[in-house]
């Protein structure tokens, strides 16, 4: 199939496309789970960001219907790709987390090599199983009962070396929406009652991302995971994909039957999370946000801003600033926009009031030039 000479896709092409597969062109009708299934998980390293991302993108969402499935046990927040938090399906959370192992062991070295060095880490995350399956411990608690057996190594990287090796899960109420608790960890099987998958491919994975995040580069693909060496994934799989390029050349790898809406098509105005996947999920981000955008959207100690788009692009960021029982969603565009995006931006704006800000005895909505 993946034959001939490539179609050129240009960026708004790309964006929406994007938008189309991320479920932001028009809210869809999906469940919270398998909205959270499609995406291939959620980034979630604050519990909130989820709820936000689900509401801006399903029709009716509320909150308890994301924290029922999280304490049913059929969502769950773990390390996955790019190391970080992700909220996934118990079946993801069983599929992905062997495909990952290695980049997350990667990861740990990258990070902790050093305090490591030496040491029997089969040993150190065998240990951390046992524990954190007797009792449900944070970070902390396990690297203090860790340090004991190792008292002359740092426990935080004791710790971590667990959370990169092991399959841990974050326990409610941390995610819960309106609820508060550190993240305290115990192993997806124990959760779960259910083993890891024995597949370690990653050739489901690459076609799950291009549903969600296509058309793509072998690059971006790699940066969405975090894991490398993909290009002999995608030459296996080849024959099933269509291939673009984008305006520079760039290969671009997707499913034959994935939505590529118009590039004129109209997009509404969206409020996305902060840590939203949509902004972190390609090399190449020029299809969601240029270069001079990204440094003011993502922050040197590696938090990602709250950020709105205008025509599909990110123009701006928001906040919501509380005052007592008062709340007031502030939006800062990047440049001056027109009265009618102002205007759409104003009212799906009250909408996202009623919904992060329900608390609230008075809400309102400012505009910031930035």
């Amino acid at each position: 199939m993946a034959t001939g000479i490539a179609t050129v896709m240009d960026r708004r092409a790309l964006n929406r496309a994007l938008l189309s597969r991320q479920l932001l062109l028009e809210r869809a009708t999906k469940s919270a789970a398998d909205t959270v299934e499609h995406l291939v998980g959620m980034q979630s390293q604050a519990p909130n960001p989820p709820y936000i991302g689900l509401w801006t993108r399903l029709a009716g969402f509320h909150h308890d219907e994301l924290a029922t499935l999280m304490r049913d046990r059929a969502l769950v927040r773990l390390v996955l790709m790019r190391s970080t938090i992700h909220l996934v399906s118990a079946a993801d959370c069983l599929a992905l987390r062997p495909v990952l192992h290695e980049s997350l062991a990667r990861a740990l070295q990258g990070t902790f090599g050093r305090k490591l060095a030496g040491l029997d880490l089969a040993e150190v995350s065998a240990l951390g199983r046992r524990l954190l399956e007797e009792e449900p411990l944070t970070l902390g608690g396990l690297g203090a009962k860790l340090a004991e057996r190792w008292p002359d190594r740092d426990a935080f990287a004791l710790a971590n070396a667990v959370r990169n090796l092991e399959p841990l899960v974050q326990t409610p109420p941390r995610g819960l929406w309106g609820e508060s608790g550190q993240a305290v960890h115990t192993t997806a099987e124990h959760w779960l009652g259910r083993p890891l998958s024995q597949d370690t491919s990653p050739d489901r994975v690459v076609l799950r991302y291009l549903a969600a995040f296509g058309p793509a580069s072998v690059k971006d693909v790699q940066m969405w995971s975090g894991m490398t060496r993909l290009n002999e994934a995608v030459r296996r799989l080849r024959e099933e994909l269509v291939v673009f390029r984008d305006e520079n050349g760039q290969e671009l790898y997707d499913l034959p039957d994935a939505p590529r809406p118009d590039g004129a098509d109209p997009a509404p105005v969206r409020y996305l999370p902060e840590f939203d996947n949509i902004l972190l999920s390609h090399a190449d981000r020029s299809r969601i946000l240029t270069d001079e955008q990204r440094r003011q959207v993502f922050t040197r100690n590696g938090l990602i801003k709250s950020t709105i788009l205008v025509d599909g692009f990110v123009r701006g960021l928001w906040r919501i600033e509380w005052e007592r029982r008062s709340a007031t969603l502030v939006v800062e565009p990047f440049a001056p926009l027109s009265r009618n995006d102002r205007t759409a931006l104003a009212d799906e704006g009250a909408r996202l009031l009623e919904f992060a800000a329900a608390g609230a005895e008075t809400t309102d909505l400012r505009f910031e030039q930035s």
